[in-house]
C-alpha cells in the first residue's frame, strides 16, 4: 500500500497571486495533483470548466452542500467556493500530494477536518502592492476592489492559524519557499518512521 500523500493548503487574500504561484509550482513539478474547486462565480475570460474550476449554479452548489460532497465551502463576495471531498481523498490514498488553492475561510474549515494538512498562507508584501495586483486584473469594479481589500485586512489577521507564511514578493521566491516547506514536511520524523514501520 502506498503511503498517503500530503494535503497542501495554499490560501491568502484575493489578488495575492495564489493561482499564479500554484501554476508556477505545477510547471516545475509534475508530481503534484491539484484539487479543482467548485464555484458559483461567473467564468472569467480564458477560464475552462473542469480545468480552472467546476462552475456550478447556486442550486447545484447547495445540493452538493446538502449531500456532504464538499470538504469545505465558503461564500465570498456573493459567490460560493468549495472543495470536492471524494477527489481529494482518492488522490491522497493513492500517495499523491494534493494542492488546495482556496480562500482563507475554506482553509480554516479544512484544518478542522484534516488537521494533518500543511497550511501555507500566501501574503502580499504590503497593502499597496495588493491593490495594484487586483487593479491590474482589469476585471473588478472600483467598489468591488475596496470590498476585496477590506476583506484582505481581515484575512491577514487569520494567518496565525497557519503552519507557514510565505510572502509573495516575486513568484520565483514564493515557489522556492513553498517547495522547501513541502520537502521538509516529507522528511519529518513522524512521516519517515510511519513509512519505515509500514514496510516492515
Amino acid at each position: 500500500m502506498s503511503k498517503r500523500g500530503l494535503l497542501i493548503v495554499l490560501s491568502g487574500p484575493s489578488g495575492v497571486g495564489k493561482g499564479t504561484v500554484r501554476g508556477a509550482i505545477f510547471k516545475k513539478n509534475q508530481q503534484f495533483s491539484y484539487s479543482i474547486s467548485a464555484t458559483t462565480r461567473p467564468m472569467r475570460p480564458g477560464e475552462r470548466d473542469g480545468i480552472d474550476y467546476f462552475f456550478k449554479s447556486r442550486e447545484e452548489f447547495i445540493q452538493m452542500i446538502d449531500q456532504g460532497k464538499l470538504l469545505e465551502y465558503a461564500e465570498y463576495v456573493g459567490n460560493f467556493y468549495g472543495t470536492p471531498l471524494d477527489y481529494v481523498n482518492q488522490m491522497l490514498d493513492e500517495g499523491q500530494d494534493v494542492f488546495l488553492e482556496i480562500e482563507v475561510q475554506g482553509a480554516l474549515q479544512v484544518k478542522e477536518k484534516m488537521p494533518d494538512g500543511i497550511f501555507i498562507f500566501l501574503s502580499p508584501p504590503n497593502q499597496d502592492e495588493l491593490r495594484l495586483r487586483i487593479e491590474s486584473r482589469g476585471t473588478e469594479k472600483p467598489e468591488l476592489i475596496d470590498e476585496r481589500l477590506n476583506k484582505a485586512k481581515e484575512e491577514l489577521e487569520l494567518m496565525k492559524h497557519y503552519d507557514y507564511v510565505v510572502v509573495n514578493d516575486t513568484v520565483d521566491n514564493a515557489v522556492h519557499r513553498i517547495e522547501s516547506i513541502i520537502l521538509s514536511e516529507h522528511l519529518k520524523i513522524k512521516r519517515v518512521l510511519k513509512e519505515i514501520n509500514d514496510n516492515e
